[in-house]
C-alpha cells in the first residue's frame, strides 16, 4: 500500500514455481519484485482496474521488468493495453481470472475475480465504503448492487485502497449498500457541497478517515462526494 495514496498494488500466483498476475501499480513495487523472487514466479499480466495515476504509477517499470500483458478497460486510455470487457475470461496457468465491468468512479473500471475465491475491486468498493463519482451515480449504483454484490457472500474482497473484506460483510453492513437495499431510510441532513445545499441520504467513514457522502442536490441529482467537500452542521 502506498503510504500517502492508500493505493494497493498486488501479486498473484497459483503456487509456489507457478505463475502469477499483478494487479495495478500505485504502490511500492519492491516488496511485489520480492514476492516474484522468492515464490520463483512468471508474471504474465498486469491487470489495470482503472487508469487514475495511484493505480498505474509503476506500470511501465513492471512491464518493461516482466513483459507483462497490460489488460485494461478501453474507456481507460491505458498505453499498449489489451482490451477486455465485461465477462471476458483470462487463463493463465492455474488462474482464472474474470472481467467485471463495474463503471461509476471511472469510466471503464474494471474488477477481477480469481478461481471464484477472491475479488480485486479497484475504486467500486471499498471496506465499508464504495467508491466517489459526481456525473456518473447510477453507473456505480448498479455496479455496487448488480455486479459486485451478486457474487457469493464468501468471496474476499481485495480493493484498491487499504484493508480487504468480503461481499457478505458489505452487503449486511455497508452504509450505501444497505440504503440501497432498502433496509435503511435516506437520511434528510442538510449540507453543502461547494456552496450547493443538498440533503446528505447516507455516510461512511471511508478508508481515508475522512468519509464520504451520498448526497442529493435541489435539482435531483446524486453523487458519492468525498467527505472533504461536504460541509456538514454537526
Amino acid at each position: 500500500m502506498d503510504p500517502t495514496w492508500l493505493s494497493n498494488a498486488y501479486l498473484v500466483a497459483d503456487r509456489a514455481g507457478g505463475t502469477a498476475v499483478f494487479v495495478d501499480s500505485g504502490a511500492p513495487i519492491e516488496p511485489l519484485v520480492a514476492a516474484v523472487q522468492r515464490l520463483e514466479v512468471q508474471v504474465t499480466h498486469l491487470l489495470t482496474t482503472h487508469a487514475h495515476s495511484d493505480h498505474i504509477a509503476h506500470h511501465e517499470e513492471l512491464e518493461r521488468r516482466f513483459g507483462t500483458t497490460v489488460v485494461a478497460d478501453p474507456a481507460e486510455d491505458v498505453a499498449g493495453a489489451e482490451p477486455v470487457g465485461h465477462g471476458e475470461v483470462i487463463e493463465t496457468g492455474e488462474l482464472r481470472i474474470e472481467t467485471l465491468r463495474t463503471p461509476g468512479h471511472s469510466p471503464g473500471m474494471l474488477a477481477f475475480a480469481v478461481n471464484g475465491e477472491v475479488c480485486f475491486t479497484g475504486d467500486t468498493l471499498f471496506a465499508g465504503s464504495v467508491g466517489g463519482t459526481r456525473d456518473a451515480f447510477e453507473d456505480l449504483r448498479r455496479s455496487v448492487m448488480d455486479v459486485l454484490m451478486g457474487l457469493s457472500p464468501d468471496m474476499k474482497v481485495y480493493p484498491g485502497h487499504t484493508e480487504e473484506t468480503t461481499i457478505g460483510w458489505e452487503w449486511e453492513n455497508n452504509p450505501f449498500v444497505r440504503v440501497w437495499r432498502g433496509v435503511e431510510p435516506e437520511g434528510e441532513e442538510r449540507v453543502y457541497v461547494a456552496g450547493a445545499e443538498a440533503t446528505l441520504i447516507a455516510w461512511s467513514p471511508d478508508y481515508d478517515g475522512n468519509g464520504k457522502g451520498w448526497v442529493r442536490f435541489a435539482d435531483g441529482r446524486d453523487a458519492m462526494i468525498g467527505g472533504s467537500r461536504i460541509e456538514r452542521s454537526r
